[in-house]
């Protein structure tokens, strides 16, 4: 397939991440479907290049919503090539600060919407024999830090699925790829991030968490641009990996987890190994 003909479709595209990656999917000569929950806020976007941008009112918690932008979108280009699954908010809170419905919100949004999606778009990829599909992860789908609890949850979800998903469908032709962003001056940590009440006890735990999120919006090193090219970069690689880190700080604290856990099974693995029946038992 030459280079200018692939269709990027993006959900969560009015902003951030979602926005970069639909300008520089237009500055390679892409075409894009672009999705969000309003229409008007994709305007500047397909003013820029009408010609190679579909814009679809398409809130990812709406099933009719999502199977209609995807049938728009085969109608108007013909293919779909790269599905990046960016919609999502976050949620600083902890545990018991959150209320049910907030966390039940959080992952329909970045977990069951982004599987919505997906789910509509399999059956195209499938008969195409190619694909891929892109799941906005973050570092905290690797790891959590007190007041995440909620956005980690909904991360671990996506990033549970996606590897079940990458060995199923990678014989089709399709490939899926986990990204793992660290601080990018998106939106998250400004309009797309929710505060729970606080409760006093929780002060000295999700007091930092709370006070990082609030005074990082605007300040983040990660460019989206950059990002969005390392991610077709990794599409563009014979051997795709599973999951891609973004930011030096991504790379730096799943590091550090994962030395970690290397760590505590190395300790306890006696204690694991111990739990098998004896035989003759």
């Amino acid at each position: 397939m030459e280079k200018t003909s692939k269709v990027w479709f993006i959900t969560g595209a009015s902003s951030g991440f979602g926005k970069a990656f639909a300008e520089y999917a237009l500055s390679q000569g892409y075409k894009v479907v672009i999705t969000a929950r309003r229409l008007d806020k994709l305007e500047s976007i397909k003013d820029v290049m009408p010609e190679q941008v579909a814009a679809i009112k398409m809130d990812v918690n709406n099933s009719r919503e999502v199977e209609q932008a995807v049938k728009q979108a085969i109608d108007r280009f013909g293919r779909i090539d790269v599905l990046i699954n960016n919609a999502g908010f976050g949620i600083v809170g902890a545990v018991e600060e959150t209320p049910e419905s907030e966390l039940r919100a959080q992952m329909e949004t970045n977990f069951f919407g982004a599987v919505s999606v997906t789910r509509a778009l399999l059956p195209i990829f499938r008969q195409q024999a190619s694909g891929a599909i892109v799941n906005m992860s973050s570092l905290g789908g690797q790891l959590s830090y007190p007041g995440f609890g909620a956005y980690s949850a909904s991360k671990f979800a996506l990033e549970g699925l996606s590897e079940a998903l990458a060995a199923e469908v990678a014989p089709l032709g399709i490939k899926v790829l986990i990204v793992e962003p660290g601080q990018f001056r998106t939106d998250l940590a400004g309009a797309a991030m929710k505060y729970m009440p606080e409760i006093p006890a929780y002060k000295d735990t999700v007091g930092p968490t709370r006070n990082f999120a609030a005074n990082m919006h605007g300040t983040q090193e990660g460019d989206p641009l950059k990002a969005a090219a390392a991610i077709d970069r990794a599409l563009a690689d014979a051997n795709t990996p599973l999951r891609l880190q973004l930011g030096e700080d991504a790379v730096n604290a799943i590091r550090q987890h994962s030395e970690q856990l290397l760590k505590d099974l190395l300790a306890w693995e006696a204690v694991a190994a111990g739990t098998k029946f004896n035989s003759g038992q």
